[in-house]
């Protein structure tokens, strides 16, 4: 991916060296998939149809919630100031430009449906931070929080994209973002709201069935991003394959069996490999948001 000396976004906060601490506030962290929690998202302008299908069908988006205050919030740390070596360096601009990337695609996306898109930020970590969410730390991976609108990601999280889930390249690393921006996009419409207000009348195998579906739709969205990026011929051989191998490599079979030796499907939160990867393509060849229906198809 070609993306030195290019737009880099302004909505950046750089915490990292900052230290930790105990956010206050309950909420959703929709983190990308690590074998763990639960995680989900919903999203696209345009799917109201959607709406009322899970609506009628199922209840709340099936997410870690985590304890506090309803209505809190994390406090914010300011990038450090002096333009110190640490946030200038090498990966905090890729991400910066990565950013402006998902900008650039749904600002496009949401003017032509009539709607105003909502940029979020994006807060780099080292170690642990505080989110709307709750107390975020680096053992999550990388995840939304709809609270305060925002992505987190230790940086760190690249090395064990590479090392334990071997899915290296810059373009598997951009993926990881379009990821967490794409559940930006679910919230955006409404959805985990609602999700998250139905979430008492959901099973737990009903929330399982959901998580998976709603995390498929933002793996499509990742991939309408990867369409608009490749449009823009700043591409290079093999970054969607790149890309392709992170979703293969984050499915939940792919995991379990890595972790653990064996799967357990009706545990699955996010979708077998075949299924991330099928759903990234979906995006990326059609390129439509309504291509992304995972709700209304039985087969994911």
């Amino acid at each position: 991916m070609r993306w030195r000396g290019r737009r880099e976004s302004s909505n950046i906060e750089d915490r990292r060296g900052s230290g930790g601490g105990f956010g206050r506030g309950g909420g959703l962290r929709i983190p990308i998939g690590r074998g763990g929690g639960r995680r989900a998202g919903f999203g696209g302008i345009g799917f109201i149809l959607f709406i009322v299908v899970v609506s009628a069908i199922f209840g709340i988006n099936p997410l870690t919630f985590l304890g506090g205050a309803p209505g809190g919030g994390g406090q914010v740390v300011d990038r450090p100031a002096g333009g110190s070596s640490q946030a200038n360096d090498e990966m905090s601009k890729f991400v910066a430009v990565v950013l402006a990337d998902t900008e650039d695609t749904w600002n496009k996306i949401f003017k032509d449906m009539g709607e105003r898109y909502k940029e979020p930020s994006l807060v780099m970590f080292s170690g642990a931070t505080q989110s709307a969410c709750g107390f975020a730390q680096s053992a999550s991976g990388p995840f939304y929080c709809p609270n305060d609108q925002k992505v987190y990601i230790d940086l760190a999280f690249y090395d064990q994209l590479r090392r334990q889930f071997k899915a290296p390249g810059d373009f598997a690393q951009a993926y990881v973002i379009a990821h967490e921006v794409g559940h930006h996009v679910q919230n955006l419409v409404g959805i985990l709201p609602k999700f998250n207000e139905m979430r008492q009348r959901m099973s737990k195998q009903d929330a399982n069935e959901m998580s998976i579906r709603v995390e498929l739709q933002a793996d499509c969205f990742a991939g309408i991003w990867a369409r608009n990026t490749a449009q823009k011929g700043i591409l290079e051989e093999g970054d969607i394959e790149e890309a392709l191998n992170a979703a293969t490599q984050i499915g939940d079979d792919a995991i379990q069996r890595r972790t653990q030796g064996y799967v357990v499907p009706e545990s699955f939160n996010h979708g077998t490999s075949k299924q991330r990867a099928r759903w990234f393509r979906v995006g990326l060849t059609e390129g439509d948001v309504n291509a992304c229906d995972t709700f209304s198809t039985s087969n994911l």
